[in-house]
């Protein structure tokens, strides 16, 4: 996706089979999948789904949000987990960032 467009995956999850480039928004009522870098920004459980999930092939986000709880790049990522497979997901109100083992 490139910059200025956005997806949204109405009841459901969502795939991305490439790129999330920088201004690109990827929202989902359930989890999103970017089977490539994501550098734009994913918001999963929009629908205020606290178990949906993000994956990535390469997290690199502006930002990330599940059901209302995100996440800037003001703070930036852990280097186990920027630019490398990860997952994000939420634990109560505290949003994990995890690295994905290969």
């Amino acid at each position: 996706l490139r910059s200025g467009q956005r997806v949204y995956a109405r009841g459901g999850d969502l795939v991305v089979l490439g790129l999330v480039s920088h201004g690109a928004e990827v929202i989902a009522d359930g989890n999103i999948h970017v089977y490539g870098p994501l550098r734009g920004r994913a918001i999963a459980g929009a629908n205020g789904d606290a178990e949906a999930r993000i994956f990535a092939a390469a997290m690199e986000p502006e930002l990330i949000s599940i059901a209302g709880t995100y996440r800037t790049t003001d703070k930036p990522l852990a280097d186990d987990v920027l630019g490398k497979p990860a997952q994000v997901r939420l634990d109560g109100d505290k949003m994990l960032i995890e690295p994905l083992k290969s």
